[in-house]
């Protein structure tokens, strides 16, 4: 049996089958998830028998890191390599209801290989995991690199936190006291939900990883369901939507998706979303020069915003890849910025990571370079 990605409970039953007390489960939860311990014999507080019929009978299976790219800004790339994985569940693009008629879900016998990027990014008094849910995506916004990888595979659970508890475990040394995850790598977290979810309890549970649910946020380029569907999680992260287009017409050149799911739907399941007392709703917007950077652009995102309860607004700069796009000039993001919050619409700047080692949002795309000039350190 896999244990990396099992809950409590998965754990406690687990025991019960072997014999052992459902404690023994809550003891191997609290150190594969708090205590970071990957290996059975590592779990002293469990017998010596026990931990012996474990090597046996269960694994913990990590992926292994491929390369590590290290940029100027002290932020690390990761580029793991899966390995395969049995019974990975395969989902249909919505992934959102469990019945007969729509739900398509099949189990693969045997997962294929696959790579997946997350990157580490410490800043003074926290650090920041940018995770990925999915090998490659199958959303094609047109201005992400990802996307013109496609679709792999969704990930299990396991693999999925792996990126959060492998950069956490190689950088104990230096960690600050406070830990982000951002749920903003490769794929669509709403089209993989149940995976994504469970990896999202454990790691916001106390007795797991510990991170509060005011340090995690998902980004998703609107899955409506999905996002109808997480708003009933009794345990779910922040949510922020990337948006990009100021109407219709624009967001359909953009990003596809948006012709399923357009933007007055979109903004419905914005405004019907039961943000918490302390929550914000938050939008990213991607500058792209000449294409969705205008004045009246940003008239019009706030005209879209407007209904929202609680929003703030994240200004992207376009990073840079081998893609027809343009970065937007600074005067034009300041413009831009500048007509949100003198409307009412708080919008900040952001500047992403790691962009010198290809780290930076919608920049991940698996390039592994044997010749590159970036600062790599292979595996020790």
């Amino acid at each position: 049996m896999e244990l990396l990605g099992k809950s409590k409970e998965e754990l406690r039953e687990f025991s019960v089958a072997l014999g052992e007390p459902a404690f023994r489960g809550a003891q191997i939860y609290h150190a594969l998830y708090a205590e970071r311990k990957f290996d059975v014999a590592q779990i002293t507080n469990l017998p010596v028998a026990l931990r012996e019929r474990l090597s046996e009978e269960a694994r913990i299976t990590l992926p292994e890191v491929k390369q590590r790219f290290v940029s100027a800004d002290g932020s690390v790339r990761y580029l793991f390599g899966l390995r395969d994985t049995e019974n990975v569940k395969t989902f249909n693009a919505e992934n959102t209801e469990r019945t007969e008629k729509n739900s398509r879900e099949r189990v693969s016998p045997l997962a294929k290989p696959a790579s997946v990027e997350a990157v580490f990014m410490p800043s003074e008094g926290r650090q920041t995991i940018c995770i990925s849910t999915q090998a490659g995506c199958a959303v094609d916004c047109h201005f992400c690199l990802t996307a013109q990888l496609g679709l792999i595979r969704n990930l299990t659970p396991g693999e999925i936190l792996a990126q959060a508890l492998l950069p956490l475990e190689e950088h104990k040394a230096q960690l600050a006291p406070q830990t982000n995850i951002v749920l903003m790598g490769q794929g669509e977290p709403l089209l993989n939900f149940e995976p994504v979810m469970t990896a999202v309890r454990i790691m916001l549970d106390p007795e797991g990883l510990g991170i509060s649910p005011k340090h995690m946020t998902l980004s998703t380029s609107g899955i409506v369901p999905g996002i109808e569907r997480l708003a009933h999680e009794k345990v779910r992260p922040k949510l922020a939507i990337s948006l990009n287009a100021s109407n219709d017409e624009q967001r359909d050149a953009l990003m596809p998706i948006n012709k399923k799911y357009p933007l007055a739907a979109l903004m419905k399941a914005c405004k019907e979303y039961p943000l918490r007392t302390w929550e914000h709703l938050t939008v990213e917007y991607v500058m792209l020069g000449g294409l969705n950077d205008a004045a009246e652009d940003a008239r019009r995102v706030v005209r879209l915003l407007a209904p929202l309860k609680s929003v703030k607004v994240n200004l992207i700069p376009w990073n840079p890849g081998e893609l027809p796009y343009r970065e937007s000039s600074q005067e034009k993001v300041e413009e831009f910025r500048r007509i949100l919050v003198d409307r009412g619409v708080p919008a900040f700047v952001r500047y992403s990571r790691g962009r010198d080692v290809m780290a930076a949002c919608g920049q991940l795309a698996l390039l592994q370079i044997e010749n590159s000039p970036m600062s790599v350190i292979s595996p020790q």
